[in-house]
């Protein structure tokens, strides 16, 4: 099972980027100095890798070694490109069938949702570059493995992502309590991406506007609402029967 993976240092940070690693997350030191700091920061704003300036206690809570301010998360999984996948799909004969996580951040939640994504035949999971579960060990050891063999895609911005599924044929299907039609009653078959919200906030306000459907899991009991991993599985598997 995969480890989590570290780089120490301003250079080594700087020199894995260069050599094409996935970075999951990049911690700084607030307010650390110097040129090469200045650049580690602008490659990482160029390449898109989601970095946070933190006090000195955080990264020595991470690690005591010879850090210099920096350390780098390495992610476990090699990230795609959604913008490849669809197209590839459609040129395989396939129906997309793509799902949506708009920052679920519990490792546990996220890594419970890729399994049953993979075993359902979900063939991309969509999440944005920041705010979400960072891809370590306790997520693919959660997922069974699963995060290594599901195509992952992360992402700038959810809500321009969602729109480009829409104008590529994809039916947005938003899982929210807000729902007019019961999940076994929206249409799901065909080309279809599957939006799951947050833990605790649902989905965000701008991403629900661009659904085609919002649909909602009946509750019967007294607690108010289901665990994610359980709403995604639901929702999944509805998708599964109506695919045929």
């Amino acid at each position: 099972m995969a480890k989590d993976q570290k780089v120490f240092g301003i250079r080594a940070v700087y020199e894995a980027i260069a050599a094409g690693k996935e970075i999951e997350k990049v911690y700084v030191k607030k307010g650390l100095q110097g040129e090469l700091s200045k650049e580690l920061i602008e490659v990482m704003r160029e390449a898109k890798i989601p970095f946070q300036f933190v006090p000195i206690e955080k990264l020595n809570k991470i690690s005591r070694k010879n850090h210099q301010g920096v350390i780098a998360m390495v992610s476990s999984v090699v990230y795609q490109d959604i913008d490849q996948i669809i197209p590839m799909l459609y040129d395989e004969g396939k129906d997309p069938f793509i799902l949506v996580l708009d920052h679920v951040t519990d490792v546990r939640n996220f890594g419970a949702i890729a399994r049953t994504a993979e075993c359902a035949g979900v063939h991309a999971i969509v999440i944005p570059d920041r705010g979400s579960s960072p891809i370590n060990a306790d997520a693919i050891k959660t997922s069974a493995g699963a995060l290594l063999n599901i195509s992952v895609c992360r992402v700038r911005s959810l809500e321009e992502t969602v729109v480009m599924l829409k104008n590529s044929g994809l039916k947005i299907a938003a899982a929210t309590e807000k729902g007019a039609k019961l999940y076994n009653e929206a249409n799901l078959s065909g080309p279809v991406a599957i939006v799951m919200g947050a833990e605790d906030k649902g989905i965000s306000t701008e991403v629900l506007k661009l659904a085609n459907t919002k649909c909602k899991i009946p509750i019967y009991g007294e607690i108010e609402s289901l665990n994610v991993s359980v709403a995604a599985g639901i929702l999944i598997y509805e998708a599964v029967k109506q695919r045929g």
